[in-house]
């Protein structure tokens, strides 16, 4: 099936384009305002049904319709080199990977592969078909949930101008979903920084007034 339905004006159009004045199936897309793979599909159906141009007078829009939607005819996309799409979705775990970098690589190894737009459907596509969540209890108190970014931050001290490089880290109680984060400086050589932020997580979670202090900023964490 065509990605968009055209009008069998617009489906006239396109064989005359093609036929008469012999443009490509990019010019053809432009002149006409649809993507360059309608413009391949129709041709295509078209040319499985022996249609060409100029069509026969009796031909009518509803009988053209019906030969280039018949059952037997309605064959599906062409195909094309298909992304490994497991591998894809591994990819886009790491940080600083997205589907354009991924599309990118794709198109570099298959140049006659999908376009971006039609890549990104086939990859929601996919998706869909997984199953992303595990339904799960929490008994309120018992489990904690920490992780960090992985990439580190810039942050610039206010008076002296110094940028150092902090790590964002955060927390949540898993029955409650009440949540902390916060920075820590991670330059060179501070490898404790995560065990001083559990310290620190830990302390403002047993503080008995934790519930009455305001909401510190984001490099202090917030309270949990």
């Amino acid at each position: 099936m065509p990605a968009q339905r055209l009008s069998m004006r617009q489906v006239r159009e396109v064989l005359r384009l093609k036929h008469v004045a012999g443009h490509s199936e990019r010019r053809i897309a432009a002149a006409i305002g649809i993507s360059r793979y309608t413009v391949a599909e129709y041709l295509r159906r078209a040319a499985v049904v022996g249609i060409t141009w100029p069509l026969p007078p009796e031909l009518t829009d509803e009988s053209l319709e019906a030969r280039l939607f018949s059952p037997p005819f309605a064959i599906q996309e062409s195909p094309r080199p298909q992304p490994d799409w497991p591998r894809l979705h591994a990819e886009l775990r790491r940080p600083g990977v997205t589907l354009l970098l991924l599309w990118e690589e794709y198109r570099t190894g298959q140049p006659e592969g999908y376009g971006y737009s039609r890549f990104c459907d086939l990859y929601r596509e996919w998706r869909a078909g997984i199953s992303p969540t595990m339904r799960q209890t929490h008994v309120a108190g018992e489990r904690l949930f920490v992780d960090y970014a992985g990439q580190m931050v810039p942050v610039t001290d206010p008076l002296s101008g110094e940028v150092r490089q902090a790590q964002i880290f955060v927390a949540a109680l898993g029955a409650s979903n009440y949540t902390y984060r916060g920075t820590l400086d991670a330059g060179p050589g501070r490898l404790d920084w995560l065990p001083r932020q559990h310290a620190r997580l830990l302390r403002r979670r047993h503080s008995p007034d934790r519930l009455r202090q305001p909401q510190s900023r984001c490099h202090r964490g917030m309270p949990l």
